[in-house]
């Protein structure tokens, strides 16, 4: 059976807004993308792909290269459900595809900073890099969670989108450190932002019941 999603308020996430924001540029390509033969999963795979050459640059300490190449994959994210949807072929498989693509493009691209921190002795640049990587595994996973529950959990400060808009011009302009820390801190604090927030649900439909 299927549950019901229990929600405070029904709030847009920044990403949702993007979407919106940028539709006039999403559409257009997804249109070409289609005319080309290519599919919604297909364009998943592509910015795994794109993600993970730009963590094989970071790997090797080409930050800037590897930070370009990340910046220039993250439209793609938008791309796949813009495609599912121009062709009214939107599916739960295709959602569970791209979930699962965008935390296998984030791990690895945090792999391949920790690897190139690590390589040249840099602890605390590891360090950094395993609290930003932790925070954006537990933000989608309480999501998750509570959603398998029931519940959503759609707020918070820094999610997928603005951790990419974290990310990007961190490494582009060489100011890592300051990126990657921003995203440890903040990440981390999302995924308690979310946590509290499922707890006041769960709270709100126990005094429901009574």
């Amino acid at each position: 059976m299927a549950k019901t999603v229990d929600t405070m308020t029904s709030k847009k996430t920044f990403t949702d807004y993007l979407r919106l924001w940028f539709k006039w540029v999403l559409d257009p390509l997804g249109r070409l993308f289609l005319r080309l033969g290519l599919t919604p999963n297909m364009v998943t795979m592509l910015g795994l792909a794109g993600n993970t050459a730009g963590a094989y640059f970071l790997a090797r300490g080409d930050l800037l290269t590897g930070g370009i190449l990340i910046a220039v994959m993250t439209p793609i994210d938008a791309l796949d459900g813009t495609m599912a949807r121009l062709r009214g072929e939107a599916s739960d498989w295709g959602a569970y595809v791209d979930s699962v693509s965008d935390r296998y493009s984030e791990l690895i691209i945090y792999g391949g900073l920790m690897y190139h921190f690590l390589s040249v002795g840099d602890v605390t640049g590891g360090m950094l890099a395993f609290g930003a990587a932790a925070g954006s595994v537990l933000v989608s996973y309480v999501k998750a969670r509570a959603e398998g529950l029931g519940y959503e959990a759609r707020v918070g400060l820094l999610t997928r989108a603005e951790r990419y808009l974290v990310l990007a011009p961190a490494l582009v302009f060489n100011l890592i450190y300051v990126g990657l820390g921003i995203l440890a801190v903040f990440a981390n604090l999302t995924a308690l932002q979310r946590i509290w927030h499922v707890r006041r649900l769960v709270h709100e439909r126990m005094k429901r019941k009574n």
